[in-house]
């Protein structure tokens, strides 16, 4: 009858410090299943040193080695990958029927995290998103201001993965939390379900400067930096369809990144792409190979120059650079603006924020005001985040240490 349903997951921990967790996955197949795996261990702030993955057209096999941390929660990463996979019943005639005929799920309630606090602290802002991670709350969009007698109010716009936000003890639960961390500093903390006159004003800018969108957002690499931005090393993707009669063999190498495998899984969602037999493996120095045998949705092999030009051409991009990082002036400030693209699912990419606010927090740079946007540019959905960095005290790093470290930290390289 199939395997059991806690066995479609199964998480071996490392023995001893230093080796890998090893977790399996064995179901049955969905578009977007190794894409969306990968997007739950990335949120989970884990790093794929190795990965195997086989399909059949119904049926899918995937191991992947991470390297873990003392406080991963290893029964609730289990869980969080369940909900992804397809049950065994799901390649039944009538299951399938019902799946496509059913309503799509309606989209998660999103709820105003309301804070004051006394007088602001470099740090405050991280600590803060720290807890939210750590309570599975999703940061839709924020608003933070701080009034010129040093009070900050803090407006989180936030879903529940668990979608018990609604309930008086998750959100007691959630107000003990934040308690905690923020201390004496903390005036009031609210949360509820926001008025639309609350969401018009936290909008923010429905624009960014044009100066901005054309270099920041170009979907060409620079000739100048013909690497890319992010990437100390350049990336080499070779298209071979020699040596399967039914696929493609797409060979990468290159430097290793933080969510490296889910940035190749999402943009071959995005671009409709099977991928039947995989293998990536990290080597010594931040290296990487990957080995992926692909065909298009019609299950034929892409043949046609220009579809492998397309596809070679954005599967680099999406390595070397798969964040925008700048500090720009906005107006006699600094502004801190980083940007990763949408996947055609709605999905941004997790833990952007979280590491965006770690980086200042390690400089000891105070944040004014943040605004999280989405916007079309080039025809691509982006999410933007938008820092105005506090100048207060005038000690503000030179940016380009700031632009820096922000990248090392989004990058997984320091």
């Amino acid at each position: 009858m199939g395997l059991m349903y806690e066995d479609v997951v199964v998480i071996s921990q490392a023995e001893k410090p230093g080796d890998c967790t090893v977790i399996t996955v064995n179901c049955p197949d969905k578009t977007g299943l190794g894409c969306d795996l990968c997007r739950i261990i990335l949120l989970f702030g884990l790093s794929i040193s190795r990965g195997d993955l086989s399909k059949d057209g119904k049926w899918c096999y995937l191991v992947f080695w991470v390297v873990g941390k003392p406080t991963t929660r290893w029964s609730l990463l289990k869980n969080r990958l369940l909900e992804v996979c397809p049950s065994y019943f799901s390649t039944s005639r009538i299951y399938s029927y019902r799946l496509e005929n059913q309503q799509q799920p309606k989209p998660p309630d999103v709820f105003l995290l309301k804070f004051w606090c006394f007088q602001d602290r470099k740090g405050l802002l991280h600590d803060v998103t720290e807890v939210l991670c750590e309570l599975e709350l999703t940061i839709k969009r924020v608003k933070v201001s701080t009034t010129p007698d040093g009070r900050v109010m803090d407006l989180f716009f936030i879903t529940d993965t668990r979608e018990l936000l609604h309930t008086r003890k998750r959100r007691e639960e959630t107000i003990h939390h934040l308690e905690a961390v923020l201390g004496n500093t903390l005036i009031s903390c609210e949360i509820e379900l926001p008025g639309p006159e609350i969401t018009a004003c936290c909008h923010g800018s429905s624009f960014l400067p044009s100066a901005i969108t054309k270099e920041m957002f170009s979907l060409e690499l620079p000739a100048e930096q013909p690497n890319g931005f992010l990437a100390s090393a350049p990336v080499s993707i070779a298209v071979d369809n020699s040596f399967s009669p039914s696929h493609t063999l797409i060979q990468i190498l290159g430097q290793d990144h933080k969510g490296l495998i889910y940035d190749m899984m999402r943009t071959l969602k995005d671009y409709n792409t099977q991928v039947s037999y995989g293998r990536f493996f990290a080597k010594p120095r931040g290296n990487c190979e990957v080995d992926l045998f692909i065909m298009q949705a019609d299950g034929k092999k892409i043949v046609d120059p220009s579809k492998q030009d397309a596809l070679c051409s954005r599967l680099r991009m999406e390595l070397l650079r798969p964040l925008r990082v700048a500090v720009v002036n906005r107006g006699p400030d600094a502004e801190l603006l980083v940007a990763n693209p949408v996947e055609l699912s709605g999905r941004g990419r997790p833990l952007v924020f979280y590491d965006i606010t770690l980086a200042l927090k390690i400089l000891s740079i105070s944040i004014f005001s943040v605004e999280i946007g989405r916007y079309m540019i080039h025809d691509r959905e982006w999410e933007v985040y938008r820092i105005l960095l506090d100048e207060a005290d005038g000690n503000l790093e030179p940016r380009n240490k700031i632009e820096d470290l922000v990248r090392k930290i989004l990058m997984g390289w320091e």
